[in-house]
């Protein structure tokens, strides 16, 4: 996950970085939301899917009232955008595929979720941005993906993705039969 001439703060770079995203969803036909998705990432400017993982059935984490099974899965990205255009053109895509956030229930259920978990080996907390992303490596849901694309991916401050996983291995994280294409 290495990135070359990246300005500290902004993320700005003269060379490609490599960028993980996270995505989620457990609304409205969750696969296809997925897939969906990955077509509007292959058409962000000056980005290109690299990888995308197998999609994966996960429990819902840190909700009070039932909802249902997400579908997530994660795509590595090279791109020349710096990580807040990046962020916001995901939450661009959020939005139009109805994607409502909530200020009263932060787990709420979705239609789309578009994480930026990794862009290159960018360290940042600002108000409206966290890389690497606060919580990725407490989530099986982001940790068995990565470690499909990248067994070697470091989470900057916390390790090795795939020697993360034995910590949650409490949570389930089944791979489906159906996954992802890149565009």
């Amino acid at each position: 996950m290495r990135a070359r001439r990246q300005h500290p703060r902004t993320g700005a770079q003269g060379a490609t970085t490599l960028a993980c995203v996270g995505l989620g969803s457990n609304l409205g036909h969750p696969r296809r939301r997925i897939a969906a998705a990955l077509r509007d990432l292959a058409r962000l400017p000056r980005t290109r899917i690299l990888a995308v993982s197998p999609n994966y059935a996960t429990a819902p984490l840190g909700t009070a009232a039932p909802q249902p099974d997400y579908v997530n899965a994660v795509a590595l990205l090279g791109t020349r955008l710096r990580a807040r255009d990046l962020l916001a053109r995901l939450q661009a895509i959020e939005r139009r595929h109805g994607r409502r956030r909530s200020a009263v229930e932060r787990n709420a259920p979705r239609t789309l979720d578009l994480d930026l978990l990794l862009f290159g080996r960018l360290r940042m907390a600002t108000r409206a941005l966290e890389l690497p992303h606060p919580r990725m490596h407490e989530r099986a849901f982001v940790l068995r993906p990565l470690a499909d694309l990248a067994p070697a991916a470091r989470i900057p401050g916390r390790g090795v993705a795939r020697l993360l996983r034995r910590r949650v291995r409490g949570q389930r994280a089944v791979r489906t039969r159906s996954h992802p294409r890149p565009p």
